[in-house]
C-alpha cells in the first residue's frame, strides 16, 4: 500500500484563499484572535505527521487482526493502545475544546480537518475519539454543572472516552420504539436497564472509563419520542475526589461481526439496573441527543471524504506506475494513466474529492460562526445554513464517499481486490458510513420535509443566492464561461423542483419522500459545481501568478462541468416522475 500525504497543501489553500479563514471568520471571534495562517498550518502538518507515521501503518494490520471479545472483555489490535496515548499525549483530543474543560479552544474547523486526515488513515481508530467528542459536546450543551465538572475534562483530554447508546434491536432509526427503562433512584440518580446494539467504542481497552450517553423512558413517560431521556452512565463510577471506583453494572453482550472497520469493537451492551444519571430535561432526551447526532454525522461525512483521499492515493500512484497495454495512438505500452477510461476515473475522483473538501470547510467555519461570532445575527444565520447542509455532509459525502472508494479499487484492476494494496478496506470501511447515524435515505428526507422549510424556505433561497453570485461573476470571466453556464442551468432547475417540494405538485410527503435520494444528489452536485466555480475563479484572477496547483482547479472545475455536473438532469426528470412506479406494486408482489 502507497504511503498516505495528508493534502495540507489543498486545506490551506481553501482556508487561505478560497475562504480567507483567518479575516472573515477567525479575526471577527474573540477567543480565536491569535488563530493565525502560522498557526494553522504547523497544526495541520502536525496531524498530517501523526496521521501517516502512527495511524496508517497499524490500518491494514488491525483490519486483519479485528477487535477481540473474551471473557467479557474487549480488546484492540496490536498497536491501537499505544497510537490512542501518542493521540492523547499529543493533544488531539483537546484541540478544538473549551479551555474551562482543559481545551485548548482552536476552532472547530481545524478539528474537522484533522477528522479527515484520521479517516483517510485509520477509520476504525478515528471512531474512538470522534464518538468522544461528540459525546463531549452533548454533554456540555445540555448536562448540569455539577456532571459537566465531574466527566468533561477526563472526556476533552481523551483519558476517558464517550459512547452513544441510541439503537436497540427494535428501534433503529425509529427511535420512538426504544424499550430502554429508567427508574428514579432516592438519590437523584436513575437505574438503567435494557440492551443497545451497534454501539460503536461501547467498550475496549484504550481508555480507563467509557462514558455512555443511553437514551432511555421514564415510568410513566408519554409515548413515542416524546418520551425519551438522557442518561449518563459511566462504565466506573467516578468518586467524588476524582478517582475511579466500583464497575456499573453494564457489561459487553458481544461485538458484532461486520464487512468492514474490523477493528473498531461495535458492541451489543446490556445496562442491568446500571446507575446514570439524567442529562438535560426529563422526556427531552432526544433533543440533547441531537446535539450529539448532528456531530456524528458531521464526523461521517470527513470519514466519507477521507477514504475518497486516501483511495484516490493510491489509485493515483498505482496508475502512474502500471505499465498495461498500449494507449491510443501509443506505439508501445505505457502506464495506465495514458488510457481515457482511467483518467476519467481518476478526474471523477478529484472532482468530488476537492470539491468535498471545500464543503467541509465552508461548513466548518458556519460552525465556527454559530458557536463564538459576537453578532447574534451572522450566529443565527450560520446556525441556519448549518442545519440545512448537514444531511447534504453526512449523505453527500458518504455517497460519492464509497463510489470514489469503488473507483480507486476499479484503477488497479485485480490488485484492487486483493487485501494487500488496501484498496478493497476502504470499499468495505467506506459502506458503513452510508448506513450509521441515519441511513443516507434518511438524510435526505431530512433535507427535504425539515430542511426546505426552514424559516418559510428563507435558508434555503439564502443559500442558492450565494451560488447565484458565484455565478454571476462567472458570467463576466471569460476563461470561466462554459462552467458558469452549466452551472447557471443547473442551479435554475434545482430552483424549480425545490420550489415544486415546497409549495408545488411534489409538496405531499409521498412524493417528498419518493424524490429525496434524488434531490439531495443534485443539491450536492449543484453545491460541488459552485465550489468549483469559486476555485477556478481564483486561478484566473492570479493569471501569470498561477501555480500549478491553481491550474489543476481550473482543469477539474472544467471536467466537473462536462462531465459529473450534467448528472442533475436525469435526477431532475426522476424526481419529475413522482411517485406512481414506486408505489404501484403491491407489497405482497415483492
Amino acid at each position: 500500500m502507497p504511503d498516505y500525504k495528508a493534502p495540507v497543501d489543498d486545506m490551506l489553500y481553501l482556508l487561505n484563499e478560497v475562504f480567507n479563514a483567518e479575516e472573515n471568520v477567525f479575526s471577527k471571534i474573540p477567543q480565536y484572535n491569535e488563530v493565525s495562517n502560522d498557526l494553522v498550518q504547523s497544526v495541520l502538518e502536525e496531524a498530517g505527521r501523526f496521521c501517516a507515521g502512527v495511524l496508517r501503518p497499524i490500518n491494514i494490520s488491525g483490519d486483519q487482526e479485528g477487535a477481540h471479545f473474551k471473557d467479557g472483555k474487549v480488546t484492540t489490535p496490536k498497536g491501537f493502545k499505544e497510537a490512542y496515548a501518542s493521540y492523547t499525549e499529543g493533544g488531539w483530543s483537546s484541540l478544538a475544546f473549551s479551555p474551562e474543560y482543559e481545551g485548548q479552544g482552536l476552532p472547530r474547523t481545524l478539528q474537522v480537518l484533522v477528522k479527515e486526515m484520521i479517516s483517510s488513515a485509520n477509520l476504525s481508530f478515528g471512531l474512538f475519539p470522534g464518538l468522544t467528542e461528540g459525546a463531549a459536546e452533548a454533554i456540555e450543551a445540555h448536562a448540569s454543572e455539577e456532571l459537566k465538572q465531574k466527566y468533561l475534562p477526563n472526556m476533552v483530554s481523551g483519558k476517558w472516552t464517550g459512547a452513544m447508546g441510541l439503537t436497540e434491536g427494535s428501534a433503529g432509526s425509529d427511535l420512538s420504539l426504544v424499550k430502554t427503562r429508567a427508574k428514579p433512584r432516592d438519590d437523584g440518580s436513575y437505574s438503567i436497564s435494557g440492551s443497545k446494539i451497534f454501539i460503536s467504542s461501547g467498550d475496549h481497552d484504550l481508555a480507563e472509563n467509557v462514558i455512555h450517553l443511553v437514551l432511555a423512558r421514564l415510568p410513566e413517560a408519554p409515548a413515542g419520542t416524546k418520551g425519551i431521556s438522557l442518561f449518563l452512565c459511566p462504565k466506573i463510577f467516578v468518586n467524588e475526589d476524582g478517582s475511579l471506583g466500583a464497575p456499573n453494572t453494564i457489561s459487553v453482550g458481544t461485538i458484532e461481526h461486520k464487512m468492514g472497520i474490523h477493528a473498531q469493537p461495535t458492541c451489543v451492551m446490556n445496562f442491568d439496573e446500571a446507575q446514570g444519571w439524567l442529562v438535560g430535561e426529563p422526556n427531552r432526551g432526544l433533543n440533547a441527543m441531537f446535539t450529539m447526532m448532528n456531530a456524528a454525522r458531521l464526523l461521517v461525512g470527513m470519514q466519507g471524504l477521507g477514504i475518497a483521499e486516501a483511495s484516490y492515493q493510491t489509485a493515483s500512484a498505482y496508475a502512474k506506475d502500471r505499465l498495461q497495454g498500449r494507449a491510443p495512438g501509443a506505439r508501445e505500452t505505457g502506464s495506465i494513466i495514458e488510457h481515457p477510461d482511467v483518467r476519467k476515473q481518476l478526474l471523477t475522483m478529484l472532482g468530488f474529492i476537492e470539491a468535498g473538501r471545500a464543503l467541509a470547510v465552508y461548513v466548518a467555519l458556519e460552525l465556527d460562526k454559530e458557536g463564538f461570532h459576537p453578532d447574534a445575527a451572522v450566529r443565527a444565520r450560520a446556525s441556519s445554513l448549518v442545519a440545512l447542509l448537514t444531511p447534504v455532509i453526512k449523505a453527500g459525502l458518504t455517497d460519492f464517499g464509497f463510489e470514489t472508494a469503488v473507483l480507486g479499487q476499479q484503477t488497479l484492476g485485480g490488485h484492487g481486490y486483493i487485501h494487500e494494496w488496501g484498496q478493497e478496506q476502504f470499499v468495505r470501511d467506506a459502506r458503513i458510513t452510508q448506513i450509521y447515524e441515519g441511513t443516507n435515505g434518511i438524510q435526505s428526507q431530512d433535507l427535504v420535509t425539515r430542511k426546505l422549510p426552514l424559516d418559510g424556505g428563507k435558508v434555503v433561497a439564502d443559500f442558492f443566492g450565494q451560488i447565484g453570485n458565484v455565478i454571476a461573476e462567472g458570467k463576466g470571466v471569460a476563461e470561466v464561461l462554459s462552467l458558469a453556464t452549466q452551472l447557471e442551468a443547473a442551479l435554475a432547475g434545482l430552483q424549480k423542483i425545490t420550489l415544486r417540494l415546497q409549495s408545488g405538485d411534489l409538496a405531499n410527503p409521498l412524493e417528498q419522500n419518493a424524490a429525496a435520494t434524488a434531490y439531495l444528489r443534485a443539491f450536492t452536485l449543484v453545491t460541488f459545481g459552485w465550489l468549483w466555480l469559486r476555485m477556478a475563479l481564483i486561478t484566473v484572477k492570479k493569471g501569470a501568478a498561477a501555480t500549478p496547483h491553481d491550474k489543476r482547479k481550473l482543469l477539474v472545475g472544467e471536467f466537473f462541468a462536462a462531465r459529473m455536473l450534467p448528472q442533475v438532469y436525469g435526477l431532475f426528470h426522476e424526481i419529475e416522475a413522482g411517485s406512481t412506479t414506486l408505489m404501484a406494486l403491491a407489497s405482497a408482489e415483492f
